[in-house]
């Protein structure tokens, strides 16, 4: 590896986030060490192609040998940690061996935990556990950015799965059945296609811009009824969602994501609560942004010598939540796009024959 050359550690990387980030800096010549749990043997493969791609199928649990030789080396690293284990042990060991190792910018993939901001709002297991670590990163003085993913658009599947299940009927309508609120804003995100070019942007940048930032890795922001829209004008099916106050589990789960779960489902089917809380993720409303004019506006202020105010639109904040996503990478993957090019495909991957005994709409 030459001295300029660019590297990057990463987990867990036949995974939907990490394999995307892998796919656009192997693009530029990157080198890429990355950890591969229980990996998905067509990403695997894919991955075993690159060159410029260095493989270590090992566990990461109480392997501190494997975390040194993983980072050893590298510039960066792009950690989103898989909720199996000891999840918090696991995020510091990482964040401990990422300041041994000197990374110049640590990308995490955070997610909050809403028992901080509201006493009724339990705060969902998977997500509280990296909260923990992203306050413990910091505490590190790690140069860190933390993303927090929206939803996968990828989650969408047929088979009965919880909390995501496409039911396609035998009178040929869709049904999505879950306990968010009909008219309640989520956000979303094509793990596959978009988090890659967002991460590579990101660290384009550069650490000056991003460090200590919380950016949400979202791309559009849609109720339940938008998104059954979405799959309704991409698959020419009547799509219909029906807000239920419990999440149907009909296959065997881990004890840790049926706990998740229920967790779901006081959090946003009883409460309501936002997805990201806090003020990191709240947004001038429409009514806000007419009555401030051009000082939230999309032109910075010129002062009498014609010089750029220093509240310009880089340094203003974001005007809504997917605004630094767009930003990062303008040439994401719509929901609908998403259900008309990639979920049929999926599909036909898992076994199942609609797309092919109803003509879809193009």
């Amino acid at each position: 590896m030459t001295t300029s050359q660019k590297s990057i550690a990463i987990i867990n990387g036949t995974g939907r986030q990490a394999a995307s980030v892998i796919r656009a800096v192997t693009a530029l010549g990157w080198q890429v060490k990355a950890q591969i749990y229980a990996p998905h043997p067509v990403v695997k493969e894919e991955l075993e192609d690159y060159d410029n791609v260095e493989l270590f199928e090992e566990p990461l649990e109480d392997n501190a040998d494997l975390i040194d030789r993983l980072f050893e080396g590298c510039h960066y690293a792009f950690i989103n940690t898989f909720p199996i284990g000891d999840e918090v042990k696991l995020g510091k060991a990482l964040a401990d061996a990422a300041k041994k190792h000197q990374i110049q910018h640590y990308i995490y993939g955070s997610m909050p935990d809403h028992s901080v901001h509201n006493p009724k709002w339990p705060g969902l297991p998977n997500w509280a556990c990296k909260f923990t670590v992203e306050n413990y990163i910091r505490q590190l003085g790690i140069p860190a950015t933390y993303l927090y993913a929206g939803i996968y658009n990828n989650n969408f599947t047929s088979l009965p799965y919880p909390l995501f299940c496409m039911d396609f009927k035998d009178d040929e309508t869709i049904e999505w059945k879950a306990p968010f609120h009909p008219d309640t804003k989520l956000p979303w995100l094509d793990a596959e296609t978009d988090t890659g070019p967002a991460v590579l942007q990101l660290l384009k940048d550069g650490i000056s811009k991003w460090k200590d930032r919380r950016v949400a890795l979202a791309f559009q922001n849609l109720t339940p009824l938008e998104v059954c829209a979405a799959f309704e004008r991409a698959l020419n099916r009547p799509c219909n969602y029906i807000h239920s106050p419990t999440i149907e589990i009909k296959v065997p789960i881990p004890t840790s994501y049926r706990e998740q779960l229920a967790g779901i489902e006081t959090l946003f089917g009883k409460y309501n609560a936002p997805y990201f809380p806090g003020p990191d993720f709240e947004y001038p409303s429409e009514d806000t942004r007419r009555d401030s004019g051009s000082r939230h506006g999309e032109r910075p202020r010129v002062s009498g010598e014609g010089k750029r105010d220093a509240r310009s639109t880089s340094t203003l904040r974001p005007r809504k939540l997917t605004s630094e996503a767009r930003r990062l990478w303008p040439g994401f993957r719509r929901m609908e796009d998403y259900a008309r090019e990639a979920f049929p495909i999926e599909e036909e991957a898992n076994g199942k024959t609609w797309m092919r005994d109803k003509i879809v709409s193009t």
